[in-house]
Parts: C-alpha cells; sequence; structure tokens
C-alpha cells in the first residue's frame, strides 16, 4: 500500500489517542504546586531549627536535590512523573531526576564510563548554558557600570 506523506500523517491523526489536556494540566499544576509547599515547609524547618534565611534556602534546595536523586534512585520520582506530568519539572526537584536518572541507566556500564560519563548527559548542556550565560551577563553588567 502506497502513501503520501500527507496522507499517511492524516492516518495517524485518524489513530492517535486523544490527550486528557485538562486532566494532565489539573494533575501538573497539583503535583509541581505540592512540591513546591514541601519545600517550603522544609525551609521552615530549617529556619525553625535556627538557621537564617539564606542560609536556610541553601539548605532547602540542598534537600529538595538530595530527596529527589533518592527517589529517582527508588525508582519513585519516574513513578511521581508519570502521574504528574510536567508538575514534576519544578527545577530543582527535575533537575537532580534529569542528572540521576542517566546515571543509573548507566551504571552497568561501570562506575567510570557509565555513571560518572553518562550522568550529565541530559543535564550537561544545561550548566554549560548556564554558565556561559552568566559569564555573559556578568560581563555586560560589569561593562554597564
Amino acid at each position: 500500500m502506497e502513501m503520501s506523506p500527507q496522507e499517511y500523517q492524516q492516518y495517524v491523526k485518524q489513530k492517535a489517542k486523544r490527550s486528557p489536556i485538562l486532566k494532565d494540566t489539573v494533575l501538573a499544576f497539583v503535583v509541581g504546586g505540592a512540591i513546591c509547599v514541601l519545600g517550603q515547609l522544609i525551609q521552615n524547618g530549617w529556619s525553625a531549627a535556627g538557621l537564617a534565611e539564606k542560609q536556610a534556602g541553601t539548605a532547602t534546595s540542598c534537600t529538595l536535590v538530595f530527596l529527589s536523586a533518592l527517589l529517582t534512585g527508588l525508582n519513585l520520582y519516574n513513578k511521581l512523573a508519570r502521574f504528574g506530568g510536567a508538575g514534576t519539572l519544578v527545577p530543582i526537584t527535575g533537575f537532580a531526576n534529569a542528572v540521576v536518572s542517566p546515571a543509573m541507566d548507566f551504571r552497568s556500564e561501570g562506575f567510570v564510563t557509565g555513571m560518572a560519563a553518562k550522568m550529565f548527559l541530559i543535564a550537561g548542556p544545561v550548566i554549560v548554558f548556564g554558565t556561559v550565560a552568566s559569564v555573559i551577563y556578568g560581563v555586560i553588567l560589569q561593562l554597564l557600570g
């Protein structure tokens, strides 16, 4: 059976399952919001433990990265992502997941050639772009006074 690319696209559109956009949006909002609420609770806890606001913020970030990496290692973050979709892309937890996931996937290839080499496969470009952008931004600010 011969099909043109346009006919094939029409065929795919007819057969493709429609996404429940409203449901996905609500779940992403709820899960992302829950992660943010958890972050606020952790920050309140660090503040109550006696840390100053700036140190409590740093400790909160470290705690969220640790929890995200731990949940990724236990394959629980993946299940949460299937449920909450884009809501799990809250920057700090999503970034930690993006670093740990490839490392877990390639651990069978060894520590150096597997985990260490693949750990920044997804997150590496983000780190490089962020570093370069911050240097450019810093130079522009320095030149402007």
